[in-house]
């Protein structure tokens, strides 16, 4: 499995990625005033499930270390039963993994283009729940898209970098 961060314009295999990321103890935010979190240096994770078994998509998860799974699919179920909201939010909480649906403020399919829902104040709060979330554990936002230059995740994922956090791609 291979990971492209975006930021730097450069690909990285995960063990480099895993290399340059904060330790798990540093991750937690107990004890820690909000200033120093955010000056904790912040990378989000994508991840396309397209039509992967579940244990496969588990395991790219916990080679990343992810911690929470945002669910951006503005609609959360799947023709694979496993990938419905429901039965996510379980054998997630069984591997230790979070489950958030976040679909609402960061979900594709929107009236008049994902670039106009942008300029919206319900994406730029669910942007900044985003960020708040990845400042105290690694997150990883989900999508059905395998391929994130396929997906509404590249304009999160640019609106993400013009803040200055990179964004690195678990690809298959």
């Amino acid at each position: 499995m291979k990971c492209k961060a975006e930021g730097a314009g450069r690909q990285e295999t995960l063990n480099q990625l895993h290399g340059n990321a904060r330790p798990k103890a540093e991750r937690k935010s107990a004890g820690r005033s909000a200033r120093d979190i955010a000056a904790v240096p912040t990378r989000i994770w994508t991840v396309g499930h397209g039509s992967l078994p579940k244990e496969q998509l588990l395991k790219m998860l916990k080679e990343s270390e992810i911690e929470t799974v945002i669910d951006v699919r503005r609609w959360p179920t799947s023709k694979l039963d496993h990938f419905t909201r429901e039965n996510m939010e379980k054998w997630l909480e069984e591997a230790s993994i979070r489950y958030e649906w976040m679909g609402d403020s960061l979900g594709g399919y929107r009236r008049g283009g994902y670039e106009k829902y942008m300029r919206t104040q319900d994406f730029q709060r669910g942007l900044k729940k985003l960020i708040e979330l990845a400042s105290t554990q690694r997150v990883c936002l989900l999508c059905l898209e395998p391929n994130p230059r396929s997906c509404h995740r590249r304009f999160v994922s640019r609106a993400l970098q013009r803040k200055g956090i990179e964004v690195a791609h678990i690809l298959r």
